[in-house]
């Protein structure tokens, strides 16, 4: 994701996430985050031809649930345009997160998800991620619980989960309250799906 990606970003975010978007000042200060040797932060964006059509998040930290000097990561966000729900676009951006998660040297992925979206829960536990808890209230300001998930080791995620069954979610998992932000390019197509490009 780049500068130049964030009105279109915002406009899906809207879109999805009404009650809660993120504002434009987040994406810019996740996106600072995001460039050079320091890195904390990965951001992607999915074009269909000049259409934005999806956009993921992915965020690093120095220590892990255990509060071990281990990195953990947090996916903070992944939407994706309801006309492409179903086609495998949620799976590819979590692949790419997950990815340089395992780039990061992070030895887990956590991230929260509405409790209500069971659409994003079925792809994440594809992925092998394990509900862990909950967080009461989280998404405001409808006071939506999250079911907080933690995949233990996001370099060993099972082939089935990218090359199975397309996914569906627009995760609300990252509609801006989740957990942490990835930036990646994708070197083609992935899972069956053509025509649309996923970047950083």
């Amino acid at each position: 994701m780049r500068w130049w990606d964030i009105d279109p970003v915002l406009a899906l975010e809207k879109e999805l996430f009404p009650d809660d978007a993120w504002s434009r000042g987040m994406f810019w200060s996740e996106l600072a985050h995001a460039r050079g040797p320091g890195s904390t932060r990965r951001y992607l964006v999915a074009y269909e031809g000049d259409r934005l059509v999806g956009y993921g998040g992915l965020a690093v930290a120095g220590t892990d649930s255990d509060g071990g000097a281990a990195v953990a990561a947090d996916v903070q966000t992944i939407a994706v345009a309801r006309d492409h729900w179903g086609t495998g676009l949620g799976a590819r951006l979590l692949t790419e997160l997950l990815r340089h998660a395992t780039a990061f040297e992070a030895t887990e992925v956590m991230l929260e998800v509405r409790v209500d979206n069971e659409r994003a829960q079925k792809l994440y536990e594809r992925f092998g991620f394990e509900p862990i808890g909950f967080r009461r209230g989280y998404y405001q300001p409808g006071n939506v619980d999250a079911l907080v998930m933690r995949l233990s080791d996001p370099s060993a995620v099972p082939a089935h989960s990218v090359n199975g069954t397309p996914d569906s979610a627009p995760d609300p998992a990252a509609d801006g309250s989740s957990g942490g932000p990835t930036d990646g390019r994708a070197p083609g197509p992935l899972n069956g799906v053509q025509g649309t490009e996923i970047h950083g």
